[in-house]
């Protein structure tokens, strides 16, 4: 799955040196990797099905009971977490019955007695990710695993909880997945399943055709050298290496068979014949496809923008360069955006300076609004970012081929050793234009609620489509966010195989700046007023946005688990009025009274 620099023209099994005299094998002790070469391009595929693990957890002697509390001690609908001696649980009460579940949400460990729960399901503080209380599974993301499940009985009116140790360690589950029935019977350019694009909508894709008991041929091929990783950590944590930030390690996908192919650009699709064309010419037949290929950073269009040293930021190594040669100098980022904000703000204390110029005059203010726009500003102002509003660069300047002076269209000429550029992004589908895949004026992908796009067997999923959204009355939207690709390539697998499942998920997204998060759930284009509860100078609040009388998004700093609060009672079909936002709504979040959230309607 994993694709190397082209060195043999035949097809041979490749044995590293090192590796000979411990013949390297597939787990299941059968066979090793095939290398071959197509066009240049050499790529790996492994040929054999995997059995399925045993569980790890049927061991006796990992396992641990406990008792944890009296079953008078919680009330329906309270969570409590629980410690079992080597590690803790989630205790839940909900409709009499106790379930036992993970403590940490497995995509960043927030705690999640921390949350929401409602409904049977519990819903992350931080980012939004919903878990069924009863199975522990995954029902809203963002993350791939789910939650480990534990035991619960009652004797003598105390709660007991038999636990795996080694789950209550790793807090998380893979949800048990199909194999490959057998790899080796294929042509190897072709398959079941063609995913282009490998981020978190093409992952979620193929591990959900695996959970759902799919056991043909998938084929994920991607742009980047790595295999997926965490993107939105590139402007969040810039100087991770791919290793640190990858979703799956290269064993996952041996084992499960999802084969990827690296640094392999899709340059056409025939939808009659059903046929990937790649760059190198090589072509790749497909009976189901998704798109995925998310955005394309923008570029600057003025003098200068070949210059060394001037970056967008889109993999790994642009990040970890920018870090490096942005150490005590000087460092110019274009573009208020999300990428811009979070590099200015990651970089603020390893820079000699941060100067950050936007057309608009105030950041997210089409966003967040400006009141709230201006208390971010502020923030960054007190952490020595220097802003330069309501102007534009005009041309970059080099000394000895390297940036040296960013000047500006207001006459400001700043001193720059590096320039990231954030000015937006456009939809990476300029391959599509001739394939009769319906695509709108932008260059996004239109899909229905079940990611499919006009053309039978074709679906689209990420930041590169447009569906109905079901919280603004299915208005075709845009939505780029981490959450949402992953849900997109849930809903996509699943209509693959034919389940007719529409997306109905509410939009959910964080950025991180100085220690402060801001959360965010619902969609609030268009918005037309914002009513905040709270402190802004003190950035303690939260930000309701409304549209004539109705709350469409809400956004906080430091009043978890307001957003995921909000999120649920979206995510349950009931209407939250402006008029309520003083009241009831606000009343019920600071007691913690979820009651309300019963039945649908405002």
């Amino acid at each position: 799955f994993w694709v190397v620099p082209a060195v043999e023209v035949k097809i041979e099994v490749v044995i590293p040196e090192k590796e000979r005299n411990k013949e390297e094998m597939s787990p299941n002790g059968k066979a090793s990797p095939l290398i071959y070469k197509v066009n240049g391009t050499a790529r790996h595929y492994h040929l054999e099905e995997h059995p399925i693990a045993s569980n790890p957890y049927h061991n006796p002697k990992d396992m641990v009971e406990a008792s944890v509390c009296h079953v008078k001690d919680l009330e329906n609908g309270q969570m409590r977490e629980v410690d079992l001696g080597c590690g803790k649980a989630l205790l839940i009460k909900e409709s009499g019955e106790f379930h036992a579940v993970g403590h940490k949400c497995p995509h960043y460990g927030a705690p999640l007695v921390k949350g929401v729960l409602s409904k049977g399901r519990v819903r992350c503080p931080w980012h939004g990710a919903c878990f069924n209380i009863g199975t522990g599974d995954i029902e809203d993301f963002p993350g791939l695993d789910s939650l480990p499940r534990f035991q619960v009985k009652i004797e003598k009116e105390k709660v007991y909880i038999r636990a795996s140790k080694q789950a209550l360690q790793t807090q998380r589950r893979t949800k048990m997945m199909a194999k490959c029935i057998s790899l080796s019977n294929y042509n190897l350019s072709s398959t079941n399943v063609l995913i282009i694009g490998a981020g978190a909508a093409g992952l979620v894709c193929a591990e959900t055709l695996r959970q759902e008991g799919f056991s043909d041929r998938i084929v994920m091929c991607t742009m980047d050298r790595h295999l997926p990783y965490d993107r939105p950590k590139l402007s969040k944590s810039m100087d991770s290496h791919p290793e640190q930030i990858a979703l799956r390690p290269k064993e996952f996908f041996c084992t499960y068979d999802i084969e990827v192919l690296t640094e392999m650009q899709v340059a056409a699709v025939d939808v009659k014949s059903k046929i990937a064309v790649f760059k190198d010419g090589f072509k790749m037949e497909y009976n189901k496809l998704l798109i995925a290929t998310g955005n394309m950073p923008k570029t600057l269009s003025c003098k200068g923008r070949e210059i060394e040293n001037v970056f967008n930021i889109r993999t790994p190594e642009d990040a970890n360069r920018v870090v490096k040669l942005a150490t005590s100098k000087n460092v110019v980022i274009v573009g208020a955006s999300f990428l811009g904000m979070e590099v200015a703000a990651y970089l603020a204390e390893r820079a000699h300076s941060v100067s950050l110029v936007e057309l608009e005059h105030v950041p997210f203010k089409k966003f967040f609004g400006e009141r709230v726009g201006r208390a971010v500003m502020k923030m960054f102002e007190n952490n020595r970012v220097k802003f330069y509003m309501q102007t534009e660069v005009s041309e970059l300047r080099e000394q000895e081929g390297k940036l040296k002076e960013v000047v500006l269209k207001s006459g400001k000429i700043l001193r720059a050793d590096v320039c990231v550029v954030g000015v937006g992004a456009v939809p990476a589908t300029g391959f599509l234009k001739q394939s009769g895949i319906n695509i709108d004026s932008k260059g996004f992908i239109v899909v229905n609620k079940m990611m499919q796009t006009n053309i039978p067997g074709v679906f689209a999923a990420g930041d590169a489509v447009t569906f109905p959204l079901a919280l603004r009355n299915n208005k075709k939207v845009n939505v780029p966010h981490w959450q949402m690709a992953h849900m997109h390539g849930r809903i996509a697998a699943l209509n693959m195989l034919a389940h007719g499942t529409e997306i109905s998920t509410v939009p959910y997204l964080w950025t991180a700046m100085f220690g402060k998060s801001i959360r965010y759930a619902g969609h609030g284009e268009g918005f037309d007023d914002v009513v905040i509860q709270g402190d802004l100078d003190e950035l303690k609040f939260v930000a309701f946005y409304t549209k004539s009388d109705e709350v469409v998004a809400v956004a906080s700093i430091n009043y978890d688990p307001i957003v995921s609060k909000v999120a649920e009672v979206l995510a349950a079909g009931r209407t939250i009025r402006k008029r309520d936002v003083d009241t009831v709504i606000f009343l019920s979040f600071r007691t913690g009274d979820m009651s309300w959230l019963t039945g649908k309607g405002s």
